[in-house]
């Protein structure tokens, strides 16, 4: 049975107006089209929908049973209209995301807080990654949109700029440089180092510029989140590097001392990357744009 939505909207006006002449004027057309629809409409269904006589229609049984259920159809067909609107206008879907922990820990809670609070219908799904392994995700289309540190990941990418970070130097208040306010790493390698996971920036950095300065990184141990590294500094365990956005979120709850790092390589670009800016959908391309906004409130 194919009932045409054009005929039940017909139907409904009549139904509500109570005269084929009033419904027809309500939804301008002719009143002969209007009949000529209802009858379609009964021969569609095999149903009687109204008695005729000289005096005009009479709902039967069967039209006020049918009402319900046009309304509810028609309801349902705008409710889809809306709704495809809304995607051909971004603020509607999904958009995957892969960030290192960094943009985690530091930017993306308020941004995607505010983001999701002015698309409340778009869904975004983020998962942690360590950066290679974001630009490898999003050039395989595993994802969207990425946010890692800048560097060289070929040339299936497009780097974008997002926000800048600073590493410092976290050691436990009893340690001796946690009276200075600034170091270098050089005075801080004689020392045993909580690192971050295998693979990650922070622990390639480190080891490059440990190699450069010509003593070996004693990483007495490995851990894959701040809190994790925070809290073994804090138990006395050796010393850590991680960004100052991140560090500021456990220094009030943890024994440690954040130490400024004298070092060029400290100060990190963090970048948004994407296939192409042509290849993102609609909503992809919201997000994007709002996490490229300038920062209305400093960073922790």
């Amino acid at each position: 049975m194919k009932l045409d939505p054009v005929s039940l909207r017909l139907f409904v006006a009549v139904m509500e107006e109570s005269t084929i002449a009033a419904a027809a004027a309500r939804e301008h057309i002719a009143a002969s089209a209007v009949s000529r629809r209802l009858a379609d409409l009964e021969d569609a269904l095999r149903v009687p929908l109204f008695t005729r006589s000289n005096k005009g229609t009479e709902p039967t049984a069967a039209a006020y049973a049918l009402l319900n259920l046009a309304r509810g159809v028609l309801n349902d067909l705008d409710g889809i209209a809306s709704q495809m609107r809304d995607y051909g206008a971004g603020v509607r879907g999904h958009v995957r995301v892969v960030a290192n922990i960094s943009a985690i820990t530091q930017f993306l809670p308020a941004q995607l807080q505010s983001f999701m609070a002015l698309h409340p219908q778009v869904d975004v799904r983020l998962q942690e990654q360590i950066s290679t392994a974001i630009a490898q995700s999003v050039a395989e289309n595993a994802a969207d949109v990425g946010i890692l540190n800048q560097g060289q990941y070929g040339e299936r990418v497009v780097q974008l700029p997002y926000r800048t970070d600073e590493l410092v130097l976290v050691v436990p208040t009893s340690h001796p440089l946690a009276r200075r306010k600034s170091a270098r790493l050089a005075d801080a390698l004689p020392y045993d180092f909580v690192g971050a996971h295998p693979g990650s920036a922070i622990n390639n950095q480190l080891t490059r510029a440990a190699s450069e300065a010509g003593l070996p990184l004693r990483l007495r141990m490995q851990v894959t989140s701040y809190d994790a590294l925070c809290l073994m500094v804090a138990a006395g365990l050796g010393v850590g590097v991680m960004p100052r956005g991140s560090a500021a979120l456990y220094k009030g709850s943890q024994p440690i001392r954040v130490v400024t790092l004298n070092e060029t390589w400290a100060h990190r670009q963090l970048v948004l990357c994407v296939r192409s800016e042509e290849s993102l959908s609609s909503v992809a391309r919201l997000l994007v744009d709002h996490l490229r906004a300038p920062p209305t409130t400093p960073a922790p």
